[in-house]
């Protein structure tokens, strides 16, 4: 069976956008399949996405509305150049957005902040008031006794001892310092006026101490903020890629890669508690990782085998985070009012490190003019995670509430598994100038419970591409595909690694379209 022909036309079939809404932040898949294309390659594509990602409050959530579509549109640019230098070497440059996220809530809802928003959930918030006023009272009441009881009780009693007077309650003509003597000589009226005494400077203290605690909640819920919970970020990916072809069916390459990473992210709403308000933006940064792989094919049967990893890159990021809610740790005590302070003036870099991965992608031909095509993924978003500097610090504080239990603080974003994904399909050459293809694809997502940044848990889906090519040489392709996104529980950072959430979100969908011209030469 000779399709040697066939080969590259096949390849060039498959719909562009590949992964477009994987696990995490997963976006492009990392083709390198613009690499093993014969001879000189170039190509250029874009990938555009309309999710629908909609939930209902649940879990902790004090209340239970419905939550609209948080899911924003995106595209993202791709872009390929080989070239084959001589028989055994070949060069390549690869440009993608490999990882991202865009998402914004709206409506009303625990992810929008509105005026009844309180610095932490109203049971929390009513446990610490009382606790505060009652270290208050217990801090304030004894030096106010010492100060103030005995005057109050000499007061008493001479304001006592002249209305008996006043009233004839004695004979007439008795000295003021006789009747205060007898009242003073009498226990159980001086035990009446001690109680008296204690129970209004007590009251007194109670009702200082409260006003200031209720002024106080008061002052920092006016802090919390406005708007919508929003997450945008952005990376962009240049490698570098030499290949070596020791034997015509062996390439073996590896190469360099540089990416960039920038980004926004706006918490608001009840949800969010004492981070209702907390801005952080990632200005744009850059890191070099490596890639290696191995391919090996036999063109007369359009078999082509590849694996390739991609290392882990670092990013030390100047984040430049806002938290206007941050007095609101003087609700714990003098130690929270001091942390306060310390985290005010702290300064430090925030580590994003993006995760490794190894591609698997395979095609044979089954049967003339037709090619089965697969692509298998796996990214470590398991020990993937984001905490910004001053974000972290705060959780170190707040983590050590009962409530919270996180003594080590938490993350902004987390991911509790690996990520493996599957996409499979066949394609087939229609005549000289049409091709098609149809997939379908699997995602097992990284875990749930998700962050409520990015709420849904892998899916399934279904693609059809075709390819037109005016001359032997250029081609335009494109395609879409149908998302069922996952069913997921949404939780927040101090919830990650537990079993408490906020929301819910399911029956959710995809579209995604691609786009993708190139030309061999």
């Amino acid at each position: 069976m000779k399709l040697k022909t066939l080969t590259t036309a096949i390849l060039f079939a498959t719909l562009p956008a590949t992964s477009v809404f994987a696990a995490a932040l997963d976006r492009s898949g990392q083709s390198m399949s613009a690499f093993l294309q014969p001879n000189n390659y170039f190509e250029a594509g874009i990938s555009i996405l309309d999710p629908t990602v909609e939930g209902r409050e649940s879990g902790t959530s004090e209340t239970r509305r419905d939550i609209e579509d948080m899911g924003e549109d995106y595209y993202f640019p791709s872009a390929a150049l080989k070239l084959q230098l001589t028989d055994n070497i070949s060069f390549g440059l690869l440009y993608d957005q490999p990882f991202g996220a865009d998402a914004k809530y709206h409506g009303n809802n625990i992810f929008v902040s509105d005026p009844s928003n309180t610095i932490l959930p109203t049971s929390s918030l009513a446990a610490i008031r009382t606790s505060t006023i009652a270290k208050n009272i217990d801090a304030t009441l004894p030096g106010q006794l010492a100060s103030n009881l005995q005057p109050g009780i000499d007061q008493t009693v001479t304001a006592q001892a002249q209305a008996m007077i006043a009233a004839g309650k004695v004979p007439a003509g008795t000295p003021q310092a006789l009747v205060e003597a007898g009242i003073r000589n009498n226990a159980a009226a001086m035990q009446q006026i001690t109680d008296g005494v204690t129970k209004a400077i007590t009251d007194k203290v109670t009702a200082g101490v409260t006003q200031a605690v209720d002024a106080g909640i008061d002052q920092v819920n006016s802090t919390l903020g406005k708007g919508a919970t929003s997450v945008e970020v952005d990376t962009q990916n240049l490698s570098m890629i030499f290949g070596f072809q020791p034997i015509k069916n062996l390439n073996v390459y590896g190469g360099a890669a540089y990416q960039t990473i920038k980004g926004n992210v706006s918490l608001r709403g009840q949800a969010y508690s004492l981070y209702n308000g907390y801005d952080a933006q990632i200005k744009e940064t850059s890191g070099v990782g490596w890639l290696a792989g191995v391919a090996y094919q036999i063109p007369e049967i359009a078999l082509k085998a590849s694996i390739t990893y991609r290392s882990e890159i670092d990013h030390d990021v100047n984040a430049q985070e806002s938290l206007p809610t941050l007095g609101a740790l003087s609700l714990l005590g003098a130690e929270g009012a001091v942390a306060a302070q310390q985290i005010a003036a702290a300064s430090g870099k925030t580590k994003i490190t993006t995760p490794q991965s190894v591609n698997l992608d395979f095609q044979t031909g089954v049967m003339e003019n037709t090619v089965a095509f697969a692509n298998l993924r796996w990214v470590n978003w398991k020990d993937f995670s984001i905490r910004p500097y001053k974000f972290g610090l705060v959780s170190d504080v707040v983590g050590q509430l009962p409530t919270i239990a996180r003594p080590n603080g938490f993350n902004l974003v987390e991911y509790s598994d690996d990520q493996y994904s599957v996409t499979a399909g066949v394609g087939r050459k229609l005549n000289d100038k049409w091709a098609g293809n149809v997939s379908v694809g699997w995602d097992s997502g990284a875990g749930d419970p998700v962050s409520t940044l990015g709420p849904t848990e892998g899916y399934w889906n279904v693609g059809l591409g075709m390819q037109y090519s005016p001359t032997p040489a250029t081609f335009i392709a494109g395609g879409v595909k149908y998302f069922w996104l996952g069913d997921a529980t949404a939780q927040t950072g101090a919830q990650a690694g537990g079993n408490d959430y906020v929301a819910e979100f399911s029956d959710n969908n995809a579209i995604a379209y691609g786009l993708k011209i190139g030309y061999k030469f």
